[in-house]
């Protein structure tokens, strides 16, 4: 055993002599491989990331919420459509009915999209132009997964008579009030609009980088008057109190909507009804081929240095003719030479291996920074890596170890 060890660290050195004498080549061939880790680590390593930050987002709501919202439908027949008996929004007097009706242990709350590009303003300070501003009622915060940190929430009152008060996200405090100014009872500027701040959110971190917490909700009855549109869209929130009877509230609430839009029972239903952890799976599901596409990019490049570092050993070999004649000559055998040759081929393969996860580590976690996550060790890409590099080395150093075994002592001696 002692006797293995010994030909195994003297090859090692011997190996990493070659790496240093031929430093360029090893260099390029280590980038080459490098590169390939650096895209499938740290593309993989955004996308949990992603995954651990979609995954965030939505269990704030928690697993016994859903949603209910409009589905567009059009009846095609050859050249002409038809739009179906239903609107395909839920205006105000739909969303105000259902709640009103459904009667169900379960909290429901109205929210309609007012804008989504707003510019905040308090005095001098501003906020970036994609501040989104939503209308909401009493019961949003709950539904949404919100908490007060500051103030309170609105009243039934502020929501029944539209008065101009908001709520606003911790993103909005930092950025237009300074350290340990209260914001609570400032008046903050939306567009032509003034509005009383009334309580401030705690923050939930920024998802996909679009600032989570630089938000703004307002009562839904004054997002209605002042920033009307036409088929003003709205957006019911269901949050059962049991979450065993999710599904008898599923239905339950599907069976009354249909009622509220005047559906007939053998229309098909025109609107959708979405679990929030039914949405986290279909978020999910997309990221799958986004994984799938980096893994092939990160393989095909993988390939592309095996290619360079086959390439690079056989040069190798070729120019340390007479260095193998010499050891064959001194009672080496082609076992001991094939190793040496292997050896140094899985090196070469580590180093850009380890390269490569360190560069693919840090460009994952950029990605995690922007959209607000943490940091992330990906223990599982980092194992992958070093597999790849290994299988690398093996499958370049092969063919160029076997030749390398096979030469002739002699015509070895003689080469020049």
């Amino acid at each position: 055993m002692m006797r293995y060890s010994a030909l195994f660290f003297e090859n090692l050195r011997i190996a990493m002599r070659s790496v240093k004498t031929n430093l360029l080549r090893t260099i390029l061939t280590v980038l080459i491989i490098a590169v390939g880790i650096t895209a499938l680590v740290g593309i993989l390593t955004a996308i949990d990331s992603i995954k651990s930050s979609i995954t965030k987002e939505f269990t704030f709501m928690g697993a016994n919420t859903f949603t209910i919202t409009s589905r567009g439908m059009r009846v095609e027949m050859g050249n002409s459509r038809y739009r179906t008996k239903n609107y395909s929004y839920i205006n105000y007097y739909q969303a105000r009915d259902f709640k009103g009706r459904f009667d169900f242990p379960a909290v429901v709350s109205i929210s309609v999209n007012a804008t989504g590009t707003a510019t905040v303003m308090y005095g001098s300070k501003k906020s970036n132009p994609n501040v989104p501003v939503t209308g909401v009622d009493e019961n949003y915060l709950t539904t949404a997964g919100f908490e007060i940190q500051d103030g309170r929430n609105f009243t039934a009152d502020e929501i029944h008579s539209g008065q101009p008060v908001a709520l606003i996200g911790d993103g909005l405090v930092r950025r237009l009030f300074g350290a340990g100014e209260s914001s609570l009872q400032k008046e903050i500027h939306i567009g032509s609009g003034r509005y009383r701040i009334v309580g401030t959110l705690k923050s939930r971190g920024g998802g996909f980088g679009s600032g989570g917490d630089e938000l703004c909700l307002l009562p839904y009855s004054n997002v209605r008057t002042y920033f009307s549109r036409p088929q003003m869209n709205f957006n019911l929130q269901v949050k059962v109190d049991n979450p065993l009877l999710m599904e008898a509230a599923l239905g339950e609430s599907e069976g009354l909507f249909r009622i509220v839009r005047g559906l007939n029972p053998t229309d098909e239903t025109d609107f959708n009804i979405e679990k929030s952890d039914n949405l986290v799976n279909m978020l999910l599901d997309n990221i799958k081929n986004i994984t799938l596409v980096a893994t092939i990019i990160g393989m095909i490049t993988l390939f592309g240095a095996a290619v360079g570092l086959m390439n690079i050993m056989l040069v190798s070999v070729t120019e340390r003719t007479q260095e193998i004649g010499i050891r064959k000559a001194i009672g080496a055998n082609a076992n001991r030479i094939r190793q040496q040759f292997l050896i140094e081929a899985v090196v070469i393969g580590q180093l850009g291996g380890l390269l490569g996860i360190v560069l693919g580590i840090l460009m994952g976690n950029v990605v995690s920074m922007i959209i607000g996550g943490t940091f992330i060790i990906p223990w599982f890409w980092i194992f992958v890596g070093v597999l790849l590099c290994f299988g690398v080395g093996i499958a370049s150093g092969y063919y160029p170890a076997q030749k390398a075994a096979r030469f002739d002592p002699i015509e070895s001696l003689r080469y020049e």
